[in-house]
């Protein structure tokens, strides 16, 4: 059954753009990515993550896209730290089970590195910060799938558009994102 969302989505997406340019989530320089690339511009998008109001319009743009998913099973992933909160907020906001995806495995108790109840045919959907080259969502991609969980669609805030969406196509998933870079500049 499909939910009836009432969402101006275009609205939703200039206040995500206002919004991310107005707490200056770009900057410009020169910068280290954690690909190891070399950069003139970093989004730091730890400055929007933080702030209550750009979550929750993360948060329900995301929903407007799930919208016809939300009456199936699945969950709601982050990849620590950044989109924690961000999978946190659209895990509150569809009022779907979170899980959270460790980049290593913990030294101590279960060892594991998903929290979370994650069982074999569960549906993911991701969620990313920003994405460049998309290694670390294809690394937490083959963890959910080693667990025998389906994860197809990953949302991103913010695409650098730098190989993220090719890379995750080449392992069938989807990249979504609610804005690109240029968007930003």
């Amino acid at each position: 059954m499909k939910r009836n969302i009432e969402i101006d989505i275009t609205n939703l997406r200039e206040e995500l753009i206002y919004s991310l340019k107005n707490t200056n989530c770009v900057k410009f320089g020169d910068f280290i990515l954690s690909s190891g690339r070399k950069s003139n511009y970093y989004v730091d998008i730890k400055r929007a993550i933080t702030n209550p109001g750009i979550l929750k319009t993360i948060a329900k743009i995301i929903r407007w896209y799930l919208n016809e998913e939300l009456d199936e099973n699945l969950k709601i992933g982050g990849i620590e730290l950044g989109s924690v909160p961000i999978a946190t907020a659209v895990s509150l906001e569809t009022d779907k089970d979170l899980i959270i995806i460790r980049k290593k495995s913990k030294e101590y108790g279960t060892k594991s590195k998903i929290e979370g109840e994650l069982k074999k045919g569960d549906k993911v959907i991701l969620v990313e910060d920003v994405t460049t080259t998309g290694r670390s969502v294809m690394k937490a991609v083959e963890e959910i799938r080693s667990i025998g969980g389906n994860v197809d669609k990953v949302f991103v805030v913010v695409d650098r558009e730098e190989g993220a969406k090719e890379n995750l196509e080449k392992i069938g998933v989807k990249l979504i994102p609610l804005v690109t870079v240029d968007e930003l500049k």
